[in-house]
């Protein structure tokens, strides 16, 4: 039944109710993430009478600057058992937390179930408290999904509204333990893609989402940044040349990172090959630990705070070493996901650098951290955010000149390979504006033999819009343009009876179909069409030569 609501009116409300949902979203995922630091800091106390030792801590987390304690070596050789129940408990399929959340977007807005949630829940607990690189933001981001299933189950979503607040949820988790709510909103929506590119329409959700979590989880804990970084200036002319130096090399570090990632084989990543080298991985982390230095232990974002506040020199770079070396083998295991893990290689990485080049260490572990941020999360945006969310607006010039340096050089290679490289190769169901309409949902056409996916809209007001609308069988269908139509115009196209053109999205942006508008072979086109005709006209697409 058609509403008796103007089409303006109604899309008022459509995006009023996702605003609502969004901050209800955070507020139940901030109040999740408070139990949950309370829960982590039961798991860590144990993990520290198993291994005898506790790394130090960031002060936005009540961590402390000290380490505690000697690697002690029968709690170590518990830590292949660790691994291998961590990489037993995650799907090897999905992969860490923020790889399972970027799948979840780009597979028409199929977010992970609830077992995957839990499963996942206990691994990130269990290999962060037992010392593995497993970032404390984990189990943070996997909260933030379980508050948008939570909210899924009280109140009916489509599969935008899904898609859309799940990623909002990640954004309010990583927002509480990342203690920067607008850099975590922005991560969320910039780490979709390989290429700098955004999803606007998300961005909206995830700025709310993580702004009220931060709220619920400040006024538990207080409102300190998650690093405490010493009063910093506008680096100096002479202060330049170092700090270029530092960010090249951690881009360069960060970048062959990604090459020894790949060379792994993928047949040793499936089956008891993959629990048996999570075993591995635990056994190298020990004898590192117990050999080399106990202080590959955490996700090392304490060992870069302690860099950060000048206590660390030039032996931050063997430290930072021993990190890239675990990260650089244990990804293609879900180990090293996510961004803390990052965040505490490349600050350890520039201390050390800028210890050696003659840098300030404070700025130098700064643009460690961005670099490598950069390069492996392909989040340019959000890493220089982060550091200036840390330390200060006046960060903002050399936050920003590093990530664009260690974006264009290290190209669109990346951690997480559920990144796709542009927004249009996402076949997920994404909100559009056509023109003089609402807001619609346009799903892509499927290639045969898929069954054909079309919208289900609500016909928009004709005496409002000046559109007439929708017959009950037409439906609305998106696909890319045909190779043999690039460079056509749209007044030549030849199409089935009862199928027309009603919009061509280019750039991310849906533009009013015009008889002289020529075809790019990236633009996709907007059908409107009956199921049947539409079907006539993709069996024409298929014969050879179109």
């Amino acid at each position: 039944m058609r509403s008796p609501l103007p089409r303006a009116v109604l899309t008022r409300l459509e995006t009023g109710r996702l605003v609502v949902l969004s901050v209800l979203l955070g507020g139940l995922v901030g109040a999740l993430c408070v139990g949950l630091r309370l829960l982590l800091e039961r798991v860590l106390e144990a993990g520290a009478w198993l291994t005898g030792f506790s790394p130090p801590g960031t002060p936005g987390e009540g961590g402390l600057l000290m380490a505690f304690g000697e690697a002690l070596p029968w709690g170590l050789l518990a830590l292949p058992l660790m691994g291998a129940a961590y990489v037993w408990l995650i799907p090897r399929e999905d992969g860490d937390p923020l790889n399972q959340l970027v799948r979840g977007a780009h597979t028409r807005g199929d977010a992970p179930t609830l077992s995957t949630h839990l499963r996942t829940l206990a691994a990130t607990l269990l290999g962060h408290g037992a010392g593995l690189l497993v970032g404390r933001d984990a189990p943070y981001t996997v909260l933030g999904g379980l508050g948008a299933w939570l909210l899924g189950r009280a109140t009916r979503l489509d599969a935008v509204e899904t898609r859309s607040l799940t990623l909002a949820g990640a954004a309010a988790g990583l927002g509480a333990v990342l203690h920067a709510p607008l850099a975590a909103a922005v991560l969320v929506a910039e780490v979709l893609y390989r290429r700098f590119e955004f999803e606007f329409e998300v961005l909206m959700p995830c700025v709310l989402a993580s702004v009220a979590a931060y709220a619920v989880y400040g006024l538990a804990f207080g409102f300190l940044p998650l690093l405490s970084v010493p009063e910093v200036g506008v680096p100096t002319l002479a202060g330049v040349g170092p700090l270029v130096g530092v960010a090249l090399a951690v881009t360069l570090l960060g970048w062959t990172a990604l090459l020894v990632c790949r060379s792994v084989p993928d047949a040793w990543t499936r089956g008891h090959r993959r629990v048996a080298l999570g075993a591995a991985f635990g056994l190298l982390t020990a004898a590192l630990a117990f050999w080399a230095s106990p202080a590959v232990l955490g996700d090392g974002t304490g060992w870069a705070q302690v860099g950060l506040s000048g206590f660390l020199g030039e032996e931050a770079l063997g430290e930072g070493a021993w990190r890239w070396l675990l990260l650089a083998l244990g990804a293609r295991l879900a180990f090293g996901g996510g961004v803390l893990p990052s965040v505490g290689v490349g600050g350890l990485l520039g201390v050390g650098l800028g210890s050696v080049l003659g840098a300030d260490p404070t700025l130098a572990a700064l643009v460690g951290i961005v670099a490598f941020v950069t390069v492996t999360l392909n989040a340019p945006l959000a890493a220089a955010l982060l550091v200036v969310a840390w330390g200060g607006d006046a960060l903002l010039p050399a936050a920003l000149v590093t990530a664009g340096l260690a974006h264009a050089l290290s190209g669109e290679t990346g951690l997480l390979p559920a990144q796709l490289r542009s927004r249009a190769q996402s076949p997920a169901p994404l909100p559009v504006l056509l023109p003089g309409a609402g807001a619609v949902t346009i799903r892509r056409a499927p290639a045969a033999p898929a069954p054909l996916l079309p919208l289900h809209a609500a016909p928009p007001e004709e005496a409002e819009t000046g559109l007439a609308p929708l017959e009950s069988e037409q439906e609305l269908y998106r696909r890319p343009v045909p190779r043999s139509w690039a460079g056509a115009r749209l007044s030549v196209l030849s199409l089935p009876p009862g199928v027309e053109v009603v919009g061509v999205v280019r750039g991310g942006a849906v533009r009013v179909p015009r008889p002289q508008m020529r075809l790019t072979a990236d633009d996709e086109l907007v059908f409107l069409a009956r199921p049947d005709a539409y079907a006539a006209l993709e069996g024409v697409l298929r014969l050879p030569g179109v």
